[in-house]
C-alpha cells in the first residue's frame, strides 16, 4: 500500500505509532481500529537429568537451551525492550511460583530484558554452571507437565500491561513425559486446551535424544500455534545450537499486525484488514539519563506556576491559546482535542484507476502490506479475494483514504493487487531500442554480472554502525574488557570478485574505452588565466536613467537581482537579499526624488 499524497508528518510518525501502541485504550475502543500490545515470552525449559547428559562430543541440550534463551534476551534488549521475557524451569527438586505447584521453579518472572537477566543465565552455562544447577535446584522425575503449564498461565495473568501476543516455548528432549501416568498426561492435555482457548501459543522445541523424538507419543496433542502457521509441519529434534536457533527466531519473530481496521467499500459494505509494515529502519535509541550515584533512570516532572503569584497551576487552571490578528482566540481542552481528530480509523474506498496511472513519484513512503482479518468481520476473507481477483483482472487500483487511528491526520493511498507470484516480476528491464552499448559489449558485461551473481537476503546484510554501537552497550551492560568488533558485510569482498573475474574486466575495458583512456590517471585540471586567476565574467551596468524609466513603467522586476543589487550600492541603499526588498527600496527613491 503505497502513500502517495502529501503526508503531515514526517519520519517520525512511525516511532510515534509506536509509542501509542504502548497507551491503555478504554472502553469506548471499537473493533475497527485495534492496535496490539507487548509481546510476552516464557521459556519452559526441562530441567530433569535427560537433558544434562551429553552423547559424544556435542553440546547438553541444557547448555543449547540456555545459550539460545541468552542469544533471544540479547536480540530482544536491542530490538525490542519492551517486550516481556520470562524463563521457568519444570523438573527441580526446589520449587518457587505464586501457586507453590512442587517441582516448578520460576528463575524469572514476566519483565523486560536486560544485562542482569543475561549475567544470571551465564551463571548456569557450561561445566560449572550445570554443577551450580544442581546444587541450587536439583533434579526431579516427579513433575506434573500440566502443572508447569498453569504456572505459565498464571504468570500471564499477573502482567497488568496489555499483551498482544502470549506465547509459551518448551524445550525438552523427552517425548512421553507421563508414560506411566495417565492422570498427570489428561492433566496436561486440559492445560494445553486451556492455553489454546485464551490465546496462548504453546510451541515445542524438542531437542535430540537416542533413538530420536516421536512428536506422536504425547505432544502432537499438547502443542497448539498461530493462525498464520502450519499445523501439520513439525520441523525435526534440534542436534546443534544453530537449527534450534532457527526454529526459536523463526517463533519469537514479530508477524503482528500495525493495525487492524476496516476497509469501507460503501455506505454499509466494509471488510476488516490488518496493515503489515513490511520494511522498517532501525535507529540508534535515545539516549536515557541516569543518576550518578544510583545509575538509575531520571523521571522528570513537570509543573507548571503562575508569573504573577508564584502559585502551583493545576490541569483545570491553564487553557491554550492561538494569535490571530493581534488577538488571542482561547481553546478549551476538547476543543483541542478535536482539532486533532480528522476523521475515524479506517479506509474508505474512494475509486478505481487503471494500474498504468500510479507513477513511480508517487511512492513517498515505504510500502505496507494489508490482508483479511476474518477475526473482526466474518466473510471478510471472501470479499477479499472477490475483490483481488477483480483488481488484477481488469489492472486497476483502488484509491482509499487512509487513517490508521485517531488523531492521525488521512493521507491518499494505492491499493496495488498482487498475485502470490514469485518468479515473474514483470520489471521492465530496459526501453526499447534504447541500448547504447554493442551487443559484443552487452554480452561481455552479462558474463561479468554471470559471475558476480550470488543469492541476494536482506537480513544477511546488517547495519555495522547500529551492530557496533550495540556491541559497545553490551560490553559495558555485562562488564566485558572490550567489545566484540562487528564485522562490516556490506564491504565488497575485492579479492574473491577479481579471482572470479579473472580477465573479464581487462577484456571490457578494452571494447567500452578508447585505446589511448587510461581510467586511473588522474585528472587534467581546467586551464587557469594568464595572470593565474580565473576568469570573471563582466558586470553588467545599468544607468540611472535607465533605472528611472524601468520605475516610471512599472518593469523594474525584470531586471536580474544580481544587476539590481548594483543598483542599490550605487545609490547606497540598503536594499536587502530578495528581489522585492531590492525593487522597493529602488521605487521609493526614485520616488522621493
Amino acid at each position: 500500500m503505497a502513500g502517495w499524497g502529501s503526508f503531515y508528518r514526517g519520519e517520525g510518525l512511525e516511532e510515534e505509532e509506536e509509542q501509542q501502541q504502548e497507551e491503555e485504550e478504554g472502553p469506548e475502543a471499537v473493533a475497527e481500529q485495534r492496535f496490539s500490545g507487548r509481546d510476552s515470552l516464557i521459556f519452559l525449559v526441562d530441567a530433569s537429568k535427560a537433558m544434562f547428559e551429553s552423547h559424544g562430543e556435542a553440546e547438553t541440550p541444557f547448555d543449547m537451551t540456555i545459550q539460545c534463551i541468552r542469544n533471544v534476551y540479547t536480540s530482544k534488549i536491542i530490538s525490542s525492550d519492551r517486550d516481556l521475557l520470562s524463563v521457568v524451569f519444570y523438573g527441580t527438586e526446589n520449587n518457587k511460583n505464586s501457586v507453590d505447584f512442587k517441582h516448578i521453579y520460576v528463575l524469572q518472572e514476566l519483565d523486560n530484558p536486560g544485562a542482569k537477566r543475561v549475567l544470571e543465565l551465564d551463571q548456569y552455562r557450561g561445566e560449572e554452571g550445570r554443577a551450580l544447577f544442581r546444587e541450587s535446584f536439583g533434579h526431579s522425575a516427579d513433575y506434573s507437565l500440566g502443572e508447569a503449564l498453569w504456572a505459565c498461565s498464571n504468570l500471564f495473568s499477573d502482567v497488568r500491561v496489555r499483551l498482544s501476543h502470549k506465547r509459551i516455548m518448551l524445550f525438552t528432549n523427552e517425548d512421553h513425559p507421563h508414560a506411566n501416568d495417565s492422570a498427570k498426561a489428561k492433566l496436561a492435555r486440559t492445560r494445553a486446551g486451556d492455553l489454546r482457548d485464551t490465546g496462548i501459543i504453546l510451541d515445542l522445541m524438542h531437542l535430540k535424544k537416542p533413538g530420536g523424538f516421536d512428536i506422536s507419543l504425547f505432544y502432537r496433542d499438547i502443542i497448539n500455534v498461530a493462525e498464520d502457521e502450519d499445523l501439520g509441519i513439525q520441523p525435526r529434534e534440534s542436534e546443534k545450537l544453530e537449527h534450534l536457533m532457527k526454529k526459536v527466531r523463526a517463533k519469537e519473530t514479530k508477524k503482528r499486525a500495525l493495525v487492524r481496521l476496516n476497509l469501507h467499500l460503501g455506505k454499509d459494505v466494509a471488510l476488516s484488514v490488518g496493515v503489515y509494515n513490511l520494511i522498517q529502519k532501525a535507529y540508534k535509541p535515545h539516549p536515557v539519563k541516569l543518576y550518578r550515584e544510583t545509575n538509575e533512570p531520571v523521571k522528570t516532572k513537570t509543573r507548571m506556576f503562575s508569573g504573577k503569584t508564584g502559585s502551583l497551576l493545576l490541569p483545570s487552571d491553564t487553557k491554550r491559546a492561538q494569535t490571530y490578528g493581534n488577538r488571542q482566540i482561547v481553546l478549551e481542552k476538547e476543543e483541542t482535542e478535536e482539532l486533532k481528530q480528522f476523521d475515524s480509523p479506517g479506509l474508505v474506498l474512494i475509486g478505481f484507476k487503471p494500474l498504468s496511472m500510479l507513477k513511480q513519484h508517487h511512492h513517498v513512503r515505504p510500502s505496507q502490506f494489508i490482508y483479511p482479518e476474518e477475526s473482526l468481520v466474518r466473510g471478510s476473507t471472501t470479499l477479499f479475494n472477490a475483490l483481488l481477483m477483480k483488481c488484477l483482472e481488469r489492472e486497476v487500483m483502488m484509491l482509499c483514504r487512509y487513517t490508521p487511528r485517531r488523531n492521525v491526520p488521512p493521507r491518499f493511498v494505492a491499493l496495488v493487487p498482487q498475485e502470490e507470484e514469485l518468479d515473474e516480476q514483470k520489471v521492465q528491464i530496459a526501453p526499447p531500442d534504447n541500448v547504447p552499448a554493442s551487443q559484443e559489449q552487452v554480452d561481455k558485461m552479462k558474463e561479468i554480472i554471470q559471475k558476480l551473481r550470488f543469492k541476494y537476503r536482506a537480513d544477511s546484510f546488517e547495519n555495522p554502525v547500529l551492530q557496533q554501537h550495540f556491541r559497545n552497550l553490551e560490553a559495558l551492560a555485562l562488564d566485558m574488557m572490550e567489545p566484540e568488533q562487528a564485522e562490516d558485510l556490506t564491504m565488497p569482498k575485492s579479492e574473491q570478485m577479481s579471482h572470479r573475474l579473472g580477465n573479464l574486466v581487462d577484456e571490457f575495458k578494452q571494447l567500452v574505452y578508447p585505446p589511448d583512456y587510461n581510467p586511473d590517471a588522474k585528472a587534467v585540471k581546467r586551464k587557469q588565466a594568464s595572470d593565474g586567476q580565473t576568469e570573471k565574467r563582466p558586470k553588467v551596468e545599468v544607468s540611472e536613467d535607465e533605472l528611472r524609466c524601468h520605475v516610471q513603467k512599472g518593469t523594474l522586476g525584470k531586471l536580474t537581482v544580481p544587476i539590481l543589487k548594483d543598483a542599490c550600492r550605487f545609490l547606497g541603499l540598503r536594499g536587502g537579499s530578495k528581489k522585492q526588498e531590492l525593487v522597493d527600496s529602488l521605487t521609493e527613491y526614485f520616488n522621493e526624488h
